[in-house]
């Protein structure tokens, strides 16, 4: 089931990334006081009372301007306005209720979202109480008061904000057809793809509404098998803001990938790999997600003998993290190897499933042991008792040792490369859980 994504939004300096920082547990956000600092949106994972959510940090909204960068942080934050589920709208109760904030309360309201109302920086409930009730004034129910610094009120407010979440969403395990986003860079080809594999199926069965977002779900049938295709070049339709900076495709990115088994990352060839490539695939592996690193517009390369294998190199540096993706060279434009894509698919989806009987995977621990000896600390060495596969989608295995501290990551990765060798898995990332157990 697909986590529900929370957008924090305001207007500049009434203590959004403060907030988000708490609620995330670290420091994430940069944190200074003066308007306009949090230019990239930031995302983290959070969890309250079992109630798991995605949290979105955005720019300030400054509802007219003819600032270049206040312009731009307000689109950003429609985004993530368009794409969550809850909206917590911060405001302060120091500088009280100001023109701005009903001008941003008329734009939340037309988002047709639930709002939660927060008023920040009440570090005494005593004191601030009559300053808080003003807020009833923007029409949007109970002000939650509380003080992100002092760490006051966030229990009560986040009790309000996960009352919002949409238990029917439990719909989205039952539909066990496999859902493929589209991921990567604006302009890199993510919908050319999708309509060129319509064209070429000529099977497309409806456009579904996305589940909870505004994506648009498309369904193909190819070979007797059903996929949903989530293009998140569809998340935002409504306007047409320029789509020249990297900061749109990362709210996008996350609210497809939470929804999809694989993640189809299109690379643009012409203008190769980029860390913003790498942005993109990081929301995907964290997520256990499967991985296809799509070139796309390999058409317009000049290419030598060389060319693939430079090609390849690079992107396996930028997106080391990811050694298990697979790699295809497409062109949607001319429809080049874009069957080979479906294949690609069905076999990630298969590992991303694989599920390895104990006795067999016991026997790969074993020799890899045996090959190399597991590390030692102050003439202690680490030994491995027993491995099991617990789930999948990822592949997740618990190892029980003698010792954790003794499990260097770099053993876990060799072994990992070693189950790797006899099983596959290609596509699909692996999840290592150490357990300590006592000799008996």
């Amino acid at each position: 089931m697909s986590k529900p994504i929370v957008a924090i939004v305001g207007r500049p300096n009434v203590g959004k990334s403060t907030l988000f920082n708490v609620l995330a547990g670290e420091q994430i956000s940069i944190v200074k006081d003066t308007p306009g600092v949090t230019r990239d949106r930031i995302y983290a994972d959070v969890n309250w009372l079992d109630h798991y959510f995605t949290l979105i940090d955005t720019g300030g909204i400054e509802p007219e301007t003819n600032d270049v960068l206040l312009k731009f942080m307000r689109e950003q934050a429609e985004i993530a306005i368009e794409t969550a589920d809850v909206i917590m709208f911060l405001v302060d109760v120091r500088q009280g209720l100001v023109d701005a904030d009903f001008k941003v309360a008329d734009m939340l309201r037309r988002s047709h979202k639930p709002i939660v109302l927060v008023v920040n920086k009440v570090d005494s409930f005593e004191k601030f109480m009559p300053d808080v009730y003003e807020f009833y004034n923007l029409g949007l129910g109970d002000p939650q008061p509380i003080s992100s610094s002092s760490r006051l009120g966030l229990g009560d407010m986040l009790d309000e904000v996960v009352k919002h979440f949409d238990e029917s969403s439990k719909d989205d395990v039952e539909d066990e057809r496999p859902r493929i986003a589209i991921i990567g860079k604006p302009n890199a080809g993510k919908s050319s793809i999708i309509n060129k594999l319509l064209g070429e199926e000529r099977v497309i069965v409806s456009d579904i509404a996305g589940t909870t977002r505004d994506a648009i779900d498309t369904e193909v049938v190819r070979n007797g098998n059903e996929y949903v295709f989530i293009d998140t070049a569809g998340l935002r339709r409504k306007s047409k803001v320029k789509e020249d900076l990297e900061r749109y495709s990362i709210i996008r990115t996350v609210s497809a990938v939470e929804r999809c088994n694989v993640a189809v990352l299109v690379i643009d060839a012409t203008e190769g790999v980029t860390e913003q490539d790498a942005k993109i695939a990081g929301i995907a592996h964290e997520r256990g997600k499967g991985m296809i690193i799509a070139v796309n517009k390999w058409d317009a390369v000049e290419k030598n003998d060389k060319t693939i294998y430079r090609f390849t190199e690079d992107i396996r540096d930028v997106l080391s993290f990811a050694p298990y993706a697979e790699l295809i060279f497409i062109s949607a434009k001319t429809g080049q190897r874009l069957p080979k894509l479906f294949e690609t698919i069905d076999a990630v989806i298969e590992n991303h499933s694989l599920r390895i009987a104990t006795g067999v995977l016991n026997e790969i621990v074993s020799e890899a042991v045996a090959m190399q000896q597991p590390p030692s600390d102050k003439g202690k060495r680490l030994k491995i008792y027993y491995v099991t596969q617990v789930s999948v989608k990822p592949p997740t295995f618990v190892i029980f040792v003698n010792d954790k501290e003794l499990m260097h990551f770099s053993y876990t990765r060799y072994l990992e490369n070693r189950i790797r060798d006899t099983f596959g898995f290609r596509g699909t990332p692996l999840k290592f859980i150490i357990r300590e157990r006592k000799e008996s």
